[in-house]
């Protein structure tokens, strides 16, 4: 409505515009002929000796002898007044004033009285000019022609012209409106077909937004499609995560009723060994539980998140690593470039960061290695991220690579700890729709953790 309101209103301004430009034009021609009829006047007409005109002897135009004609010429003398044979009958403007030489002057349109009678109006040129004798300044006089002519000609071509204007501009508007219309429905069908494909969203006839849009339209398209998934990730994992609790619960559960049912022999320290059994499973269980609730409070990520600056974060998480493993003396180096920036919650960054280096921290001898570093980059879209972990101990070994990284499983039993950091640092990479590679350390010697995380929205 905006755009054919906007349309008009230009058409309208050009035609008033084009229709002033019209009437100028012809004002100007108009001038320019009454112009030349006056010097054709001067040229050709003389005074007798006692100073009356004398007019030219072949008509300069027939309009001028006929009376009533339109066409008017009027000479003013200092003591005298000639009016051409067309001036005989209609009443032309009486205020005529005796011009100084070579001074002009159009004006109109004045106001007369036809030869019927009629009210009518006439444009009016005019020019002075001087009469002199062989030379004899004394026998000089001024005297002054005026030209009239009436309205009606140019009437005639103003209305032809504006009738002509109106009528093209109206229809050239007509058709640029239908032409807009066509064109405005055609380059807006993509959002047509977007609101088609939500609705079928909406209503479970389609599992997420296809990509036949144009690149316009991508970011919109794929940030919905990216927040369908992310939503429809979080059910998952909510569903996982219960059916995971229940599946790890089923098995301690199972023991203790066995355990009940069946104490064994009467001689044996059933109280004790059915104490310690309990005691066993229940932590068994208490693990069980926090693990699956850790997971859940972790798992899935803000869509569009603020960038966080991962240096202090580091900083923080390495000063408590420090005071826990004091004993070891380990350095921690940073090799951070300033322009990496992690793209999602405080909490994930943390886990994240906490659980590599506090597994490098206890598999060094005396160094770790923190590595930051923007990653892959795509076009319209927030840069990835490399965070790399290099420590200088044993390493890992490849065959045992995806046994470590599987839930409750420690690579060295000796040392303390669940088995199940990988595991989050692993789910939490998931997450995020990122990489996580295991490998050996060429500055360090020892094992190296890679993270990757993909371009973002």
């Amino acid at each position: 409505m905006a755009a054919s309101l906007g349309l008009v209103a230009f058409l309208a301004l050009a035609g008033y515009a084009l229709d002033r430009a019209f009437l100028q034009t012809a004002e100007s021609s108009l001038r320019q002929r009454l112009e030349n009829y006056a010097l054709a006047y001067a040229d050709k007409s003389d005074f007798a000796r006692n100073g009356e005109f004398i007019p030219p002897f072949d008509s300069i135009e027939p309009r001028f002898e006929r009376p009533g004609s339109g066409l008017y010429a009027e000479v003013v003398l200092p003591n005298a007044h000639w009016d051409s044979h067309s001036a005989q009958g209609p009443v032309l403007p009486a205020d005529a004033p005796l011009l100084a030489p070579n001074e002009e002057r159009f004006e109109g349109p004045l106001p007369l009285t036809q030869i019927k009678g009629m009210p009518g109006e006439v444009y009016r040129y005019g020019r002075g000019f001087i009469y002199s004798v062989a030379g004899d300044r004394r026998a000089e006089f001024p005297y002054t022609i005026y030209i009239l002519e009436d309205t009606t000609a140019l009437s005639q071509q103003v209305t032809v012209f504006r009738a002509a204007l109106w009528r093209y501009l109206g229809g050239a508007g007509v058709i640029l409106l239908l032409l807009q219309m066509v064109i405005l429905r055609w380059s807006l069908r993509p959002l047509r077909n977007v609101i088609d494909e939500l609705k079928r969203v909406q209503r479970g006839i389609a599992s997420r937004m296809s990509e036949r849009h144009p690149r316009e339209l991508e970011p919109l398209t794929e940030s919905i499609n990216a927040f369908i998934e992310s939503e429809r990730e979080n059910l998952d994992r909510q569903r996982n995560t219960l059916a995971d609790l229940a599946h790890s619960l089923k098995t301690p559960l199972a023991v203790l009723r066995a355990r009940l049912e069946h104490p064994g022999h009467e001689h044996e320290p059933r109280e004790h060994e059915l104490r310690e059994e309990v005691d066993h499973q229940l932590r068994r269980m208490s693990d069980l539980v926090s693990y699956q609730l850790a997971r859940a409070a972790r798992s899935g990520h803000q869509l569009f998140a603020a960038p966080i600056a991962i240096e202090p974060h580091a900083e923080q998480i390495v000063r408590g690593l420090e005071k826990v493993y004091v004993g070891k003396g380990v350095l921690c180096e940073f090799e951070i470039e300033p322009g990496a920036q992690f793209h999602g919650e405080p909490g994930d960054l943390q886990e994240l960061l906490g659980n590599l280096l506090e597994n490098a921290f206890k598999w060094a001898r005396s160094r770790v290695l923190l590595t930051v570093a923007p990653g892959e980059r795509t076009e319209n879209r927030r840069p990835g991220l490399l965070i790399a972990v290099d420590d200088d101990g044993p390493g890992i070994p490849p065959e045992k690579v995806a046994l470590i990284l599987q839930r409750g499983v420690r690579g060295d039993e000796r040392v303390q700890g669940h088995g199940i950091g990988l595991a989050i640092v692993q789910d939490l990479v998931r997450g995020y729709r990122g990489t996580l590679d295991v490998g050996a350390s060429k500055e360090l010697g020892g094992a190296r953790f890679e993270v990757k995380l993909p371009p973002g929205l």
